[in-house]
């Protein structure tokens, strides 16, 4: 009988959510002449405003008050601020490029680096974290930002020193923690990562991701148990965790239990139907139980899904052959042959 292919766990890696620093005191108006109490005034709704959401709001409230106080540098921040959260990244980095030239504080450079990484400017969001740290070296978020770009960059050597920096300043940074374990992981540093993990969690024992990170790495070392336990407790914190599922699905599988790995495969389904993976691992359940009919049906539920999905048309050839389609069992080969389907080659050389 032919082994058919599980799509290995998968593993989350580099969480790396997008965080906004704003300067949010409410600052009493000193100064009676000039128009200045007005505009402190103004300011003040604007930072209401921006701390109910009313981001609308608050974007009227700083034009007012940078119409009658030009040189308002928290207000040119503070709008800049609202502009990112409104998506209008462009016109927040022209608001901190005043604040900055106004006064140049290290949150400035930090948040027009957030602006430019959020249009997909790399390099100009490091040159803006590294200006931070430049005005105030003890700045961990800078730090762990400019690791997780060094992480997608795939520079893991250097994503742990920057990592390890945001630690070293925050030694409670549970996502720094999290994102070092990744690196970590990726330069097959597994134990390293495991205890990076763990440390995450002592932190915060809420982090799902972390859980269910933690579970891939006692999968990948052959510790199922452990595994099942990690991917549950992923679950427990985040109920429609669809990836803790087929990784708990997949970690079931690897010791035998196929009904209970279906049962998980399923469930991943049930919380996002397009899930291919979960499609494609189901089959491969189904395979082991000798339902050939519902492996099948499972491949071709995901190649409808992603017609370039070598693995289940793959996947349906070995079912399509155990059902005796050998002709159909030959194309399906060949397809996930020229897909670049592991394995699919030497399935397809059988045929005529």
């Amino acid at each position: 009988m032919r082994t058919i292919k599980l799509i290995a766990a998968l593993l989350c890696i580099g969480f790396f959510p997008l965080q906004i620093i704003a300067q949010t005191d409410t600052v009493k108006a000193k100064i009676l002449d000039d128009g200045s109490q007005d505009a402190e005034k103004a300011y003040n709704s604007g930072i209401s405003n921006f701390s109910s959401k009313n981001f609308g709001a608050a974007i009227k409230d700083f034009d007012k008050a940078l119409t009658l106080k030009p040189d308002f540098e928290r207000a040119w921040f503070n709008r800049g601020i609202t502009k990112h959260e409104m998506k209008d990244y462009k016109g927040a980095i022209s608001d901190f490029d005043k604040a900055i030239e106004l006064k140049g504080t290290e949150d400035c450079y930090f948040n027009r680096g957030q602006s430019k990484y959020a249009l997909g400017d790399k390099k100009g969001a490091v040159e803006d974290y590294e200006k931070a740290i430049g005005v105030k070296n003890n700045y961990p978020q800078a730090y762990y930002y400019k690791g997780g770009i060094a992480f997608e960059n795939k520079e893991y050597k250097n994503a742990i020193d920057d990592y390890t920096m945001a630690i070293s300043q925050k030694p409670d940074y549970a996502y720094a923690y999290n994102d070092r374990a990744s690196a970590k992981q990726e330069m097959n540093d597994i134990n390293g990562a495991i205890d990076d993990y763990n440390k995450a969690l002592v932190l915060n024992s809420e982090m799902a991701f972390a859980y269910n990170n933690l579970g891939s790495l006692k999968r990948k070392k052959g510790e199922y148990k452990d595994a099942i336990s990690n991917y549950s407790e992923a679950i427990n914190e985040k109920k429609d965790y669809f990836v803790a599922y087929n990784n708990r699905g997949t970690a079931k599988y690897e010791t035998g239990d196929y009904q209970g790995a279906i049962a998980d495969f399923t469930k991943a389904l049930e919380l996002k139907s397009d899930y291919v993976f979960s499609l494609n691992n189901r089959a491969a359940a189904k395979y082991k139980l000798k339902d050939y009919k519902g492996s099948m049906d499972d491949c071709t539920k995901a190649i409808q899904l992603n017609p370039e999905y070598g693995y289940a048309y793959m996947n349906r050839g070995i079912a399509k052959e155990m059902l005796k389609d050998m002709d159909g069992a030959c194309a399906d080969f060949k397809k996930a042959a020229q897909l670049g389907a592991e394995g699919a080659k030497n399935y397809a050389s059988d045929c005529q």
